[in-house]
């Protein structure tokens, strides 16, 4: 793996995900929703950060970016979309592009649903996927400001990603939706044992993710929806469970 990935836990369930591309020696967060335990973790090591990567612009994503930009001299990445409700951005993308980081780089996704403006990271030389809130193991994000069938599409967009793919999600809800993961498909073996596992994860102070997508595709009832229909009568009924 060409990039290194470490979570940053904040808050009650968020994490910030650094990457440290070894050969250049680049830093980068994602998703930095406060500054201090970030701040923190670099210090501990070598004290650089050269990238803060956003996918939206709810605060518990974005609030500590400005501070450490001030602290560390880091370059603003986010959605040229989506300016408007995002810290000023040092370089503004959109889909498809990448941004250059060291020997690896970070693909663009824009994936509407949660936020209109939301968009997620793939570093295929290290198959790690930065969804933010739109893709959670077992689960995907409130459709805040899109529709089912804009997340429909977005998931799509996940599919060409290899089994080994590492989803780095941004908060810890695997266990609650487990249980409407299994509520929803309670005869999926694969589920009742990943089901299993998290708990006895959770239950030793141990974090969930990241997890393939491979276990994802086939565990995750909003993966495995065969049409945005079908995905928005889950979200549905997952917001009154």
């Amino acid at each position: 793996m060409t990039v290194n990935l470490r979570a940053v836990p904040m808050f009650s369930d968020n994490y910030a995900w650094i990457l440290r591309e070894p050969i250049s020696g680049l830093v980068g967060v994602v998703d930095p929703g406060e500054a201090g335990p970030v701040a923190d973790a670099l210090r501990a090591e070598e004290g650089r950060l050269d990238f803060i990567f956003l996918t939206h612009h709810h605060a518990d994503h974005i609030g500590g970016a400005d501070e450490l930009r001030a602290a560390f001299g880091a370059k603003i990445v986010g959605f040229k979309g989506d300016e408007a409700r995002l810290p000023r951005l040092d370089l503004a993308v959109g889909e498809g592009d990448a941004v250059p980081f060291g020997a690896a780089s970070l693909r663009v996704i824009e994936v509407p649903g949660h936020t209109l403006g939301h968009i997620a990271y793939y570093i295929e030389d290290g198959h790690i996927l930065l969804p933010g809130d739109t893709l959670f193991s077992l689960g995907c994000g409130r459709l805040f400001e899109g529709t089912a069938e804009q997340m429909f599409s977005s998931f799509a967009k996940f599919g060409p990603l290899p089994d080994d793919t590492l989803v780095a999600c941004a908060h810890e809800y695997t266990a609650s939706n487990a249980k409407f993961a299994l509520h929803a498909d309670p005869a999926n073996a694969a589920l009742i044992s990943r089901a299993a596992e998290i708990s006895a994860l959770r239950a030793a102070g141990l974090a969930t993710i990241p997890v393939t997508m491979g276990m994802e595709r086939d565990t995750n009832p909003f993966l495995r929806a065969q049409s945005a229909e079908a995905f928005g009568l889950l979200r549905a009924a997952k917001d009154r469970f």
